[in-house]
């Protein structure tokens, strides 16, 4: 249930609001357990950071925690390894004959995407190391961070810039936008908005302003209530196309929505879009993206090396295993459950299954394709084929970043629908259901002060809208008809991750996890 955690149980819990007879059924003493899906669980660099769809599925494919992409850039700055690889002096040479360096990605300190130290270190090290000219294209946040908080990020990073100016770097923004509008779409949903970034950032095209400040307030004044994530693009005077002889380098570290602006860039044969003039750049990631497709060509950071994921273990014991979700979610039960992995270990005991998402905004159809993800699933699962099947129901977390309350609501009940429908597919089949997230999100809809209570506008009293992951724990459920009183969850495991839930799988179909992999949660009497 991507992005459905355990809240607070009040006015900003969507969750707990939420009619969930199906979960309510099913939480019950000796089956289930609140896991850790945040933080230090699932490798990130402290318990400050929130979860995210993508650690989170690469701790439950893989039942092992490894540093993420946080953390591995981190280390990659603070040892200068970073600064020693040959991608980066490449990149440096571009602008050391001449060229621009450009930095394109979302210009926050979510952490989730991006970190705006890593930009402020990059900027740093390249006019240090001689670069004249260096651009930067800001997608614009609203989602990780507060939604209405832009502003903040750019004035920190205008004063970046300035002090580099000061010092003879000819450093400024020279584009941006929403990141839900322009450049970062994920699962080839809308290569519109890719089409949009290559325009805004490549070519320069679109409406222009005098600076990033002055456009995101001229066009937050003229779209009363719009939140940063869905700002138009623009571009900032005098333009700085992308031009032969530059280089490129896209900041954010998580792949799964920096690969198709990768692709635009890198692919000699691309046809998604007419790309009107494609420069001669030198393009890198911060990381790779796509260790299989190996997407990009260079890339700043390597990627943690996840070693024999549950996939891979059940493909080597002969296990047939089912991955579906839709489109949003497709690439979290197949390449991230897979250790960042684009293909089967298996394609004769395998089976991948993408239901295509809707491209309309996901408040405005909260069920999302959560009906036709179970009516496939079941018909699957009747087949008798497959005796492990994964599936992502994305309600929880794609309608909860919308920050629309009421829709995020209809969303989990949509989800406790389906899970009604599975749980009796299951029982007919005498098998047994694990239910668990990700991380949350839908749990905490409004934000907090450090009290923890719930901010509200000063001027009308409403709540002030939460769109990021949450720090909350997540359910974690087994559903098991044969269970008697064979085995429980082990109630000594508190303080357990999402981690954890890969060898309790591996052990309710009948295996010894491998030794080094979380340990599982049951405890067998």
């Amino acid at each position: 249930m991507d992005g459905v955690g355990r809240g607070a149980g009040d006015e900003a819990d969507a969750v707990a609001i939420a009619a969930t007879p199906t979960l309510d059924r099913l939480w019950v003493p000796g089956a289930r357990a609140e896991l850790r899906a945040h933080g230090t669980a699932v490798g990130l660099p402290s318990d400050d950071d929130m979860g995210n769809s993508e650690v989170g599925h690469n701790a439950l494919g893989a039942g092992k925690i490894y540093a993420q992409g946080a953390l591995l850039v981190n280390r990659a700055i603070q040892s200068k390894k970073l600064f020693e690889g040959k991608a980066w002096h490449a990149v440096v040479e571009r602008g050391l004959r001449g060229g621009t360096i450009h930095f394109c990605g979302l210009v926050s300190d979510g952490n989730v995407h991006s970190h705006l130290e890593h930009l402020e270190a990059m900027l740093a090290a390249a006019a240090r190391a001689g670069a004249k000219q260096l651009r930067v294209h800001a997608l614009l946040d609203g989602r990780d961070v507060p939604p209405v908080s832009a502003h903040v990020y750019v004035e920190r990073l205008e004063r970046t810039l300035a002090d580099l100016r000061a010092h003879g770097c000819d450093a400024r923004i020279a584009s941006g936008g929403g990141r839900m509008v322009i450049t970062m779409d994920r699962y080839e949903a809308d290569w519109h908005m890719v089409e949009r970034g290559w325009h805004t950032h490549v070519l320069a095209e679109g409406r222009r302003f005098a600076s990033a400040l002055e456009a995101i307030a001229v066009l937050r004044g003229e779209h009363h209530g719009i939140i940063d994530q869905d700002l138009p693009p623009f571009v900032v005077e005098p333009p700085s196309p992308v031009v032969d002889g530059d280089a490129f380098v896209l900041f954010n570290f998580r792949g799964d929505r920096a690969i198709e602006i990768s692709r635009a860039f890198d692919d000699d044969d691309f046809d998604k879009f007419a790309r009107v003039r494609r420069p001669d750049v030198f393009f890198a990631g911060m990381m790779e993206y796509d260790g299989d497709l190996h997407i990009p060509r260079h890339y700043l950071v390597d990627p943690p090396e996840i070693e024999r994921p549950m996939g891979e273990v059940l493909a080597q014991s002969g296990v047939s295993q089912l991955a579906i979700s839709e489109t949003q979610k497709y690439g979290h039960v197949t390449y991230f459950w897979n250790g960042n992995r684009s293909g089967m270990f298996d394609d004769k005991l395998e089976r991948y299954i993408e239901i295509p998402s809707d491209r309309v905004p996901f408040d405005q159809r909260p069920w999302m394709k959560a009906a036709e993800i179970t009516d496939r699933l079941i018909a699957e699962l009747r087949t008798g084929v497959h005796r492990f099947a994964r599936v992502n129901y994305a309600n929880g977390d794609m309608v909860g970043h919308t920050g629309a309350f009421d829709a995020t609501v209809v969303a989990v009940e949509a989800l406790d629908l389906q899970l009604a429908r599975l749980l009796k597919a299951v029982d007919e089949l005498h098998g047994i259901l694990v239910i668990t997230a990700d991380h949350g999100n839908a749990d905490e809809m409004f934000q907090r002060d450090k009290h923890g209570r719930v901010q509200r506008e000063k001027a009308t009293g409403r709540p002030v809208v939460k769109t990021s992951h949450t720090l909350n724990p997540v359910p974690f459920l087994i559903h098991d008809p044969a269970r008697g009183d064979r085995y429980e969850i082990d109630p000594d495991r508190r303080g357990a991750g999402i981690g954890n839930v890969t060898a309790t799988c591996l052990e309710l179909l009948g295996y010894v996890p491998p030794a080094d992999m979380e340990p599982s949660l049951l405890r067998f009497k």
